[in-house]
């Protein structure tokens, strides 16, 4: 994924041949980089443009955001695989709105679902380790190189100095009585305009009114919880599952509430709302209809899940998409603290009554059940718990795992597949990184 790092505009000065890309990961949440436009995010890479005169001063910031520079790319290069010339700028244009999103609030717990906006330069290689030029063999013909992945897939159609404005339709609650905090379910019309998406990718919503510097709102990504054909299965409409972020000061005590997920859970029917994107390409589904799809959500990770399975099995859907036809298996793990936080449990549930051989669902509440230890049950444990399943799963070639929802699930979703794979004398940490680069492995995480 590619972002725009603090230094763009110096970058912009410089020749093409004279500004690299920084790879970097591990960078953490501080007052310092809340100053910058890095995007924190806790899985994958921030991909950050840099002069030459300031190559060493960015590598001692990095350092001490906690970050680790992992490859080094010239711009230059990247512009010759992109057919670009030599300008300095590497698509900005085209990455403007992740910029943007850059420096946006992060409201966790799928509130303002980070995304992989790797790919998301139309024509243009997934990263600089895949942006090399194409290297010739020892007979002079010319190697053939993987092309960029979901070409065709929309981003970037509305940009945050042009946004869409759309009018909220609906906002329902999704947690019944007796449950934690505010989730809604909010649908937006998308009449007369040409906001296309595919499930798995997110849209950004800019709130009104300034933010503590007296700027204009940044937008937030959430992702999108319905398919590209929208609830009403009429091309016109697009869905959010949004949790009302809500929280202690740590020096005053006071409660502090999110600005842009109070504002979306407060709408009302006929307002208008500003809606850019779409974004992201980590988490779309394959096209493969027998695949394996499995996936684990803890609250408003569901969002996406929700988009994979509307497609899958409803029948308005199925119906409107002859070309796709799911026959394959899939899995649901889905994480949440009491009964009533489970979201779509209708919907979820209705599935699995009429697909028990395609679709299965497991839950893991962590109030209410306990694990092996007798602790809390989360999500990892319900993991552990079928490890050596899902393990033969995820060998299958066909099998693609979705992760959305909060970071911490994943060092014990991890932990139970190294237990299973070790089984077999397979290490699993190689092993990910396999999937990975066969896109089987898809993670979005906060």
């Amino acid at each position: 994924m590619y972002y725009q790092g603090a230094v763009e505009g110096a970058a912009n000065t410089e020749s093409g041949s004279r500004v690299f890309v920084y790879e970097v990961v591990g960078l953490r949440q501080s007052e310092e980089t809340d100053q910058t436009n890095y995007q924190i995010r806790k899985s994958g890479s921030v991909f950050i443009k840099v002069p030459y005169n300031r190559m060493n001063q960015e590598m001692r910031r990095i350092t001490r955001l906690g970050g680790r520079i992992v490859s080094i790319q010239s711009v230059g290069v990247l512009q010759q695989v992109n057919g670009k010339a030599a300008s300095g700028v590497a698509n900005s244009e085209a990455m403007s709105q992740a910029t943007s999103a850059d420096s946006a609030e992060r409201e966790g717990n799928g509130k303002a679902t980070p995304v992989n906006t790797g790919s998301e330069v139309k024509g243009s290689a997934e990263s600089p380790a895949q942006s090399q030029p194409k290297k010739k063999d020892t007979k002079g013909n010319t190697m053939t190189q993987a092309k960029a992945k979901h070409a065709d897939v929309p981003v970037n159609l509305y940009r945050p100095n042009a946004p869409f404005i759309g009018k909220c339709i609906s906002n329902e609650a999704l947690v019944k009585e007796g449950g934690i905090g505010i989730v809604q379910h909010i649908k937006f019309d998308l009449t007369g305009g040409d906001l296309r998406y595919v499930e798995g990718q997110s849209i950004g919503i800019i709130p009104p009114g300034v933010d503590k510097n007296g700027k204009p709102e940044k937008l937030r990504l959430y992702s999108i919880a319905s398919t590209r054909h929208g609830d009403d299965v009429d091309d016109k409409t697009v869905s959010l599952c949004v949790r009302q972020l809500e929280y202690k000061h740590p020096e005053t005590g006071e409660t502090v509430y999110g600005v842009c997920s109070t504002y979306l859970c407060n709408l009302k029917p006929g307002d208008d709302v500003k809606i850019t994107g779409p974004v992201g390409k980590e988490m779309l589904l394959p096209p493969d209809e027998d695949a394996n799809v499995i996936m684990m959500a803890t609250g408003t990770g569901i969002a996406p899940m929700r988009a994979y399975l509307w497609r899958m099995f409803k029948d308005n859907e199925r119906a409107v998409n002859p070309e796709y036809q799911f026959k394959g298996f899939s899995w649901l793990i889905f994480g949440v603290p009491t009964t009533p936080n489970i979201l779509y449990k209708e919907e979820l549930e209705e599935i699995q009554a009429k697909y028990p051989d395609n679709f299965r669902l497991t839950y893991a509440i962590s109030r209410e059940q306990k694990n092996a230890q007798g602790g809390r049950m989360y999500i990892q444990d319900r993991v552990a718990e079928h490890a050596d399943e899902l393990w033969n799963l995820i060998k299958n070639e066909k099998t693609h795992t979705y992760i959305c929802g909060l970071r911490g699930m994943e060092d014990g979703i991890d932990a139970a597949l190294t237990a299973a794979a070790a089984k077999e004398g397979v290490t699993w940490s190689d092993y990910q990184k396999e999937l990975k680069k066969a896109g089987r492995w898809h993670v979005e995480t906060y």
